[in-house]
């Protein structure tokens, strides 16, 4: 099975409509608001070929208003407009209706709209040779293309047959490019200065952050990045851009719309057919179309310009991330800004490994490595931290080298963030339990350090519910309502922690 993607040839307009037909080619102004994908979680990527957040467009057009009935259509819109959404202001009264005219022209819209009707096959042999011929289509896009010509039925592209087909017009209802219409009513003509506003679907957004270690990994440089992606097929060129932080509440009413998509023709040359009971078709669907993801960044390398960092605003609960100058929000493509210029920050390295009484007794197991910063002024943040992937680089020489790689959710002002990066394969925890009586027992943790430098450890220790600690060897904080112990193990030394523990009756 081989597959091919078919042209389309368009030879005459559609009819004109004896309606009064005004057309906003083009907004005079635009904004792009874009809101995260809401299921979407902070360590994972945005997919490309699948964009599940939201954008909400803001529009200004110059329209001309006809007396008496017309149908203004503005063209350009997104093709992923949620229609219910949309918003006309300045048109003053008597409009009547919208509609979003989404059916865009492609090969694929094309030839479902042409199904049982005459079109031209275009046929091209091995040796380059073209005819043509008098054709209708006899199947619907996905699988094959099953044509009936003069000589019987056929599929297109088999038999060493490349084919294209040419269609004799434009079916009404297609459009070369997305376009909401509305329907007005009017005494006297006039000219006005509207302003369009809807949401769409296929944008999403990312923070990420990337943290340069200082020396004695005490304190860091900290730069953050932000990635807008647009997965419609409408552009926005010079565009006000935003993004919102946070978690706002969404709730789907319909169908997401999906874009106008390639045509992809299946060709099989002795198909066997599956028995009556089975449902597997013989000819799969076409694969969706990936968005292309080539990344526009908005900034300078060394010796030039800063980049262009967002302005943080408030947003009632939420907050608003927003480009200082216009941009261009492109289709099928992602884009980065800065959220945060480089700054010097106050960080602490936890090594991390808990305690869980009643798991095997004995066993070792490596530290996990944490993060961890407090988001206020005094530490070198102290602004609303949105949730977003977290690099982690040490300078070795000239090269900044990967450490660790973690998640952050959205912080707030005054908030702690424990980013876990990864493993240490230097600092190891094991425990042993040794029963006293009936109801008592003494655990024995001992952490090993093998570094060439001091750490900061913690451990959790998970009781039984009920479960509480009668004595121990060091002093015990509490963390999740868990005894928690913290302590430094000297570079290449091991520290013990000894208590006993009660169980409930």
């Amino acid at each position: 099975m081989r597959a091919m993607v078919l042209g389309a040839a368009v030879i005459a307009a559609a009819p004109v409509q004896a309606q009064q037909v005004v057309t906003s080619s083009a907004p005079a102004k635009v904004a792009v608001t874009i809101y995260r994908a809401p299921d979407r979680g902070a360590a994972d990527t945005i997919d490309p070929a699948w964009l599940g957040g939201y954008a909400l467009i803001s529009e200004e057009r110059e329209v001309a208003i006809p007396a008496g009935d017309a149908t203004i259509r503005f063209e350009g819109v997104a093709a992923g407009m949620l229609a219910e959404t949309a918003l006309v202001e300045g048109l003053g009264a008597g409009v009547s209706e919208k509609n979003l005219d989404a059916e865009l022209l492609s090969p694929r819209n094309l030839y479902a709209r042409a199904f049982g009707r005459p079109v031209v096959l275009r046929r091209a042999d091995a040796k380059g040779r073209v005819r043509e011929e008098q054709a209708i289509i006899r199947s619907v896009p996905d699988g094959a293309a099953i044509v009936q010509t003069k000589a019987g039925f056929e599929i297109a592209n088999c038999g060493g047959l490349k084919d294209a087909i040419a269609y004799d017009g434009v079916p009404e209802g297609l459009n070369a490019r997305p376009t909401l219409s509305i329907a007005t009513h009017a005494a006297v003509a006039r000219k006005a200065r509207v302003r369009l506003t809807y949401l769409a679907w296929g944008f999403d957004w990312q923070a990420h952050y990337v943290v340069k270690l200082a020396p004695g990994a005490q304190a860091a440089q900290m730069t953050a990045w932000v990635t807008l992606a647009n997965g419609d097929t409408t552009g926005f060129a010079q565009a006000q851009a935003a993004v919102v932080g946070g978690k706002p509440k969404f709730e789907e009413s319909r169908e997401q719309p999906q874009d106008a998509q390639d045509l992809v023709l299946h060709c099989r040359l002795s198909p066997v057919p599956p028995p009556l009971n089975e449902a597997t078709p013989v000819f799969a669907p076409p694969a969706p179309v990936a968005m292309m993801a080539d990344i526009m960044v908005t900034g300078s390398k060394r010796m030039m310009a800063p980049p262009v960092v967002v302005k943080e605003e408030a947003l009632g609960d939420l907050r608003l991330y927003r480009v200082p100058m216009p941009t261009n929000v492109g289709a099928h493509s992602q884009k980065q800004v800065a959220l945060m210029a480089a700054r010097r920050v106050k960080i602490g390295l936890i090594h991390r490994a808990d305690v869980d009484v009643g798991a095997q007794d004995g066993e070792s197991q490596q530290a996990r490595i944490r993060l961890r910063m407090a988001n206020r002024k005094a530490d070198g943040l102290g602004l609303a931290l949105p949730g977003g992937g977290v690099a982690v680089v040490q300078q070795v020489g000239t090269a900044d080298l990967p450490v660790g790689e973690g998640a952050m959710e959205d912080k707030a002002v005054g908030e702690t963030a424990n980013v876990e990066i990864g493993a240490s394969p230097q600092v190891h925890l094991e425990s042993r339990t040794r029963r006293i009586s009936d109801r008592v027992e003494e655990i024995i943790a001992t952490a090993h350090n093998a570094n060439r430098w001091p750490v900061h450890f913690e451990s959790q220790q998970l009781l039984p519910d009920g479960a509480r600690v009668l004595s121990a060897s060091a002093r015990l904080g509490r963390q999740d309502g868990h005894p928690l112990w913290a302590a430094t193990i000297p570079a290449g030394g091991t520290i013990r922690l000894t208590y006993r523990m009660q169980r409930p009756r």
